[in-house]
């Protein structure tokens, strides 16, 4: 007898290490089903992660036809259409790689209860992490609020080994044919794109390719180069990991078996998305709400014009400027310059991290709920292990050190490619003859900067003794 399985297809766009779609190939024949669900979640897909999984949808598209199979389109909440799609398709099982948005997931667990109870099979699978979130705990059953113990704990862990790639795959015979993937509308009329078009290969290949690129030439570099932005070793797989391109699983077996390479740096950054997902699954709030309490009482400054000056890339701090002008125009932002263009937006300008975290999940292709939220709630200081709120960046220092050539605010601020090294971190205090030889009018042709850091950093210090006695 014909056991139909539909696979919902969820971040998990990939043929190797894909729980879900491995067991359903041996258990019956497979409907493989990508639900466009807009809806459910309370953070929305991002204009640029939109254009990414549209290039990534098409080459898992290529890639199961390449294996005898097909993908199935249809978009909606996913607790209303998937169960249409079981009733049409005369479907006896559902399987799917969990999803941890909390809303998502709270969903998930009523459609498989209401599934169940109907008859229907339902399987869910660990496809996006090392481990469940729900996996490392203290030895009194809470969650781990410090990396350094979740570190620790989980590295003593047995990870389980990725399953093969699938090879092949028995498609059901059934007449649904969905929609096409251009009709989940993801790419844009307007085609601002361009430029990550030029940068970014989609598709499981090329997300393999670029992590043994990474092996080869930067991995021994990493734990010292990976502050750096224009030296080039960080590994640029996020926006893979984001769509379960590239198996983490897979990624964490292949470096332990690099005996010669310093790998547990690398490691620990995987580890710490680990912790990301383990405090959002504990902590359901985190991507809105201060893990701190006393940092619900903080006053953030009204909005007087420099938000807009912020994410246009014009504050006239060229390190903050040239980071948020790479992410407009690539989708991705160097994760030094995240932190210092995150903390400038929350502490020299006392605007809400929040809304700092919303703009990346709109802007970044790599935009990752717990990722985005734990590094967000880090640098204001109101998350769990974060950089305590005294800890004010200097943007002109950091710049000096991490760029102390210039040469990626050069890249990415190119009307001050001009300026000496000595200035170009600090193009206000650069002499009038050193500015006109660099052709350069401050205020016309970069701004000056749009709060003074010493007056900022007071400021900030300020409101945040105001609400200390909160903690007492």
């Amino acid at each position: 007898m014909d056991r139909r399985i539909i696979v919902v297809i969820r971040e998990d766009l990939r043929l190797h290490d894909h729980p879900a779609l491995y067991q359903a190939s041996q258990d019956g024949t497979v409907i493989p089903l990508y639900i466009l669900d807009d809806e459910t979640s309370q953070f929305p897909i991002g204009e640029a992660k939109k254009w990414w999984l549209h290039q990534n949808l098409a080459s898992f598209q290529s890639s199961l036809q390449s294996i005898g199979g097909k993908l199935w389109i249809d978009k909606g909440k996913v607790d209303e259409v998937l169960p249409r799609w079981v009733k049409r398709t005369n479907a006896s099982a559902v399987y799917w790689n969990r999803v941890y948005d909390p809303a998502v997931y709270d969903k998930d667990r009523a459609l498989a209860h209401s599934l169940s109870s109907q008859g229907i099979d339902v399987q869910t699978f660990e496809g996006a992490l090392l481990l469940p979130p729900w996996t490392i705990k203290k030895d009194d059953d809470t969650p781990y609020k410090v990396y350094s113990a979740f570190y620790k704990a989980l590295r003593k862990e047995d990870i389980p080994r990725p399953v093969p790639s699938l090879k092949h795959v028995k498609i059901a015979d059934i007449e649904e044919e969905g929609l096409s993937l251009k009709d989940l509308g993801l790419v844009p009329s307007i085609p601002w794109y361009d430029v990550m078009e030029s940068i970014w290969d989609p598709g499981e290949e090329a997300a393999v390719k670029r992590f043994h690129a990474f092996i080869k030439k930067s991995l021994q570099h990493y734990a010292e180069g990976r502050d750096y932005p224009s030296e080039g070793h960080h590994s640029t797989l996020s926006p893979y990991l984001a769509l379960g391109v590239i198996s983490v699983r897979g990624m964490f077996h292949t470096l332990l078996k690099l005996e010669h390479k310093p790998v547990e740096p690398f490691i620990k950054q995987l580890i710490w998305r680990e912790f990301s997902y383990s405090v959002l699954s504990h902590f359901p709030q985190s991507p809105s709400r201060p893990l701190h309490e006393k940092f619900n009482h903080f006053q953030w400054d009204k909005d007087a014009g420099q938000w807009k000056r912020w994410t246009e890339g014009k504050t006239g701090y060229p390190i903050v400027d040239a980071g948020m002008r790479e992410l407009w125009a690539t989708g991705f932002m160097h994760n030094r310059v995240r932190m210092i263009a995150a903390s400038f937006l929350t502490k020299h300008l006392l605007l809400p991290w929040q809304r700092g975290a919303e703009w990346f999940l709109q802007t970044l292709i790599d935009a990752d709920l717990a990722n985005n939220s734990m590094g967000w709630q880090w640098v204001a200081g109101s998350g769990f292990d974060s950089s305590p709120y005294f800890r004010i960046f200097n943007p002109t220092l950091q710049s000096g050190k991490f760029d102390e050539d210039g040469s990626y605010i050069r890249m990415w601020v190119p009307e001050l490619t001009g300026l000496p090294d000595k200035y170009i971190h600090n193009p206000s205090s650069a002499p009038k003859d050193v500015l006109t030889k660099a052709n350069i009018t401050l205020g016309e042709d970069y701004p000056y900067p749009i709060v003074d850091h010493k007056a900022a950093r007071e400021r900030a210090l300020e409101r945040f003794n105001d609400i200390k006695q909160h903690s007492k």
